[in-house]
């Protein structure tokens, strides 16, 4: 039996989870979670507890604010209960879920957090946490997303990662990477707070570096306001442009695939995979600020960059089976070209750069899929410029030489590399997947940049060691299938490790530790006994009973 389909659409106006208010520079986001509100009936989430649901709302919300609230410059977190800020993931929902389902809940979790602070890094639009009541777990977590975070002294309230005393896991969404890499915590006071059930409040919390200020409840509000303004008079953002409504996806979901407007995603269940065909547009439009303006969510790259990430997401909770994803285009090359042209000419504009932002998270959360990436260059397809990063995107790299015999109508297939391949979308390790491609070979990487702005014919792009292999077409499609049917009869498991350890070359960095080291280490002690074991902790919290370990280190 089928799980539960994930379905992430929604809009401020159906949040259950989530309440939003704007006044001016200043946007508040109110964590007040509806406890029947659950994605599955078989829990409650008390305390501010979240699951889900309540993730994609706040996904949802990160997004509405830095696309449609250009006049936003700082965002404040908080509660509308005032003595739990978030008590963390639900464990019942933990505790019921499958290994699947809360491995991807935890990525997707982490990857919205890293948006977060994305968003206070390269947007001007800086988030701070309110933290008016006690934050454990996954709802300290939240606020170490922030660039600050302000809690309350109430003599009660605390923060605490209580995750390995009673539930016998980690923090799952980067809590101990961020504490020493982001708050630099010192390792030895980490080490304590990270298994001190209880948490730490007030004066201590400030001193171990775990908050910046702890601020008395009878003028926590009017503090909290303080640090907000400041902090939007650092901000570039505008304050007298409209924003861009995010409307709702033009999507069409068939047992065989989805459709969307610029992406086609077909099922195919005997080769275990997925192709995605980006479609770019066929002729050239000129364009202006104005113009881009005008359109909006409806801006092709952009309205191609949602599609792309909605799809990844659906795919990854919704078709686990499905182990390779394969990226095909068409449409005018040229096109393409002019738009990487137009948003580098407006490279200063508050929305071009929320869209180039946006296209690199959604080319990490690719990476970031526990999927094979495939990228096939053939006659019709527009991989250059932006659309070059999934050639650069994926694990095996296949283009034909020359045309089909039976299809002269299209062209030879090229790939141009332009200085936004080394630019614009670094990955996790903050380095350009050129250079992550050519790590600790500068000399090819060199040779490759000598070549920006070329049509890269498929001898000269496997010379240069942009693509995996090139083949001509009486190999073209045994060579495709049989790269398929290989990639489907090996463990699922194994490749997932395989490429979560050739994908990120070069350097660590906090978000590449969050997604390389912490999922490897959940992904494995979500299948322990000792957590989810009959006798384990997520089966016994809040049973009166308690867990029986395994007391072996393995």
């Amino acid at each position: 039996m089928k799980s539960k389909q994930v379905n992430f659409d929604t809009e401020p106006n159906s949040y259950r989870h989530w309440a939003l208010e704007f006044d001016n520079s200043v946007a508040t986001l109110k964590m007040k979670v509806d406890p029947t509100g659950g994605f599955r009936d078989d829990y409650e989430l008390k305390l501010n507890s979240y699951d889900l649901g309540v993730d994609i709302e706040l996904y949802d919300a990160v997004q509405r604010i830095r696309f449609e609230h250009p006049e936003v410059k700082a965002v404040i977190v908080t509660s509308a209960d005032d003595k739990v800020f978030c008590a963390g993931a639900n464990i019942q929902m933990l505790a019921g879920s499958s290994h699947h389902h809360k491995v991807n809940f935890c990525k997707f979790t982490n990857e919205t957090r890293n948006s977060i602070e994305d968003s206070t890094e390269f947007t001007g639009q800086a988030w701070i946490a309110a933290v008016n009541g006690t934050a454990a777990g996954g709802g300290y977590e939240l606020a170490l997303a922030c660039d600050e975070i302000v809690l309350v002294d109430d003599k009660a309230s605390t923060v605490s990662f209580p995750e390995v005393p009673l539930l016998a896991v980690l923090p799952g969404t980067g809590g101990l990477t961020r504490v020493v890499d982001k708050r630099h915590v010192r390792r030895d006071l980490a080490d304590v707070f990270a298994v001190k059930a209880e948490g730490i409040k007030g004066a201590q919390a400030v001193k171990w570096g775990l908050v910046d200020e702890v601020v008395p409840k009878s003028r926590f509000n009017e503090h909290v306001k303080e640090r907000a303004l400041k902090r939007a008079e650092q901000s570039d953002r505008p304050a007298d442009e409209s924003g861009i409504s995010l409307l709702p996806l033009d999507r069409v979901e068939r047992e065989d695939g989805i459709s969307y407007p610029h992406l086609e995603v077909r099922f195919d269940r005997e080769l275990s995979c997925a192709v995605f065909e980006i479609k770019a547009p066929t002729s050239i439009t000129a364009m202006d600020l104005s113009q881009l303006k005008a359109q909006g969510a409806s801006f092709w790259l952009l309205a191609l960059c949602r599609e792309l990430d909605d799809a990844a997401l659906r795919l990854r909770f919704n078709e686990p089976e499905l182990g390779s994803w394969v990226f095909e285009s068409t449409g005018n090359p040229e096109a393409v070209l002019a738009t990487d042209e137009f948003l580098r000419d407006n490279a200063d504009d508050w929305l071009v750069r929320e869209i180039r932002h946006y296209l690199k998270r959604t080319f990490n959360r690719l990476e970031l899929s526990s999927r094979t990436l495939v990228t096939l260059v053939k006659p019709g397809s527009c991989f250059v410029g932006t659309l070059a990063e999934l050639v650069l995107v994926a694990d095996r790299s296949l283009m034909l030489e020359g045309n089909f015999s039976d299809d002269d109508s299209l062209q030879a297939p090229y790939i141009v590399l332009t200085q936004v391949n080394d630019d614009w979308y670094h990955m996790v390790n903050r380095i350009s997947r050129i250079e992550s491609r050519f790590y600790g070979r500068s000399d090819e990487a060199s040779n490759v940049r000598r070549e920006f702005g070329k049509q890269l014919r498929a001898e000269e792009c496997e010379d240069l060691g942009i693509v995996t292999f090139t083949f001509d077409e009486i190999d073209w499609e045994e060579e495709v299938r049989i790269l398929l049917e290989e990639q489907a009869s090996f463990s699922p498991d194994a490749l997932t490790g395989l490429e979560a350890n050739c994908r990120f070359v070069g350097p660590e960095t906090m978000e590449s530790k969050i997604f390389a080291r912490l999922s490897a280490w959940q992904n494995w002690i979500f299948q322990r006994p000792n957590a989810v074991g009959p006798q384990g902790a997520l089966q016994s919290y809040g049973t009166g009973s308690r867990p029986s370990y395994n007391r072996e280190r393995i």
